[in-house]
């Protein structure tokens, strides 16, 4: 049994809070929305940051999809492949790609299931997520694959969101629905 339970589904209050998140979730609270709402302070910025991070950034939602997979991978947080490895199929992921990636992020080489922009995808989540800094070959290709700097600074801003993710799940223990 984990340290910390996770607050009731049928929680309501606060209200607007809870309202916001189960909009975010089409209805309902998932584990770590319940986990989170221990602190309705950290629950509302997570929202919020989370939100634009999964719906508000011009990165192409597969390239988003695969680098929060990766870094599932690569923190253990099977909670979070759990749910997004479905949505990086729905962007246009592949099942041979999914079996890849678990590959890739243990031995860091490079897989013929994925393409120029979906392999540095990986180099930014794997040197990110390992190291925090990113090499200046890393740094070049992303510039290279990426359709400009701002989708640069996406890529590594989802890195960097759902390495926060990861913690908490890992750390909580939190479960997949």
């Amino acid at each position: 049994m984990r340290a910390i339970p996770y607050v009731p589904l049928d929680i309501d209050e606060p209200r607007e809070l809870v309202a916001a998140i189960r909009a975010r979730r089409g209805g309902t609270l998932l584990n770590l929305d319940r986990m989170l709402l221990h602190s309705p302070p950290l629950a509302a910025g997570w929202n919020t940051l989370l939100r634009a991070v999964r719906t508000e950034l011009a990165v192409p939602p597969k390239l988003r999809e695969l680098a929060m997979c990766a870094v599932a991978v690569l923190n253990h947080a099977e909670y979070e492949f759990h749910h997004h490895a479905p949505l990086f199929l729905g962007a246009g992921g592949t099942t041979s790609q999914l079996d890849a990636l678990r590959s890739v992020c243990d031995t860091g080489t490079e897989s013929p299931a994925f393409d120029k922009a979906e392999r540095t995808v990986l180099m930014l989540a794997i040197e990110m997520t390992r190291t925090v800094q990113l090499g200046p070959t890393t740094l070049a290709a992303a510039r290279d694959a990426l359709a400009d700097d701002g989708q640069l600074v996406e890529i590594v801003g989802v890195i960097a969101a759902y390495n926060m993710v990861s913690r908490v799940i890992v750390a909580l223990e939190i479960e997949p629905e």
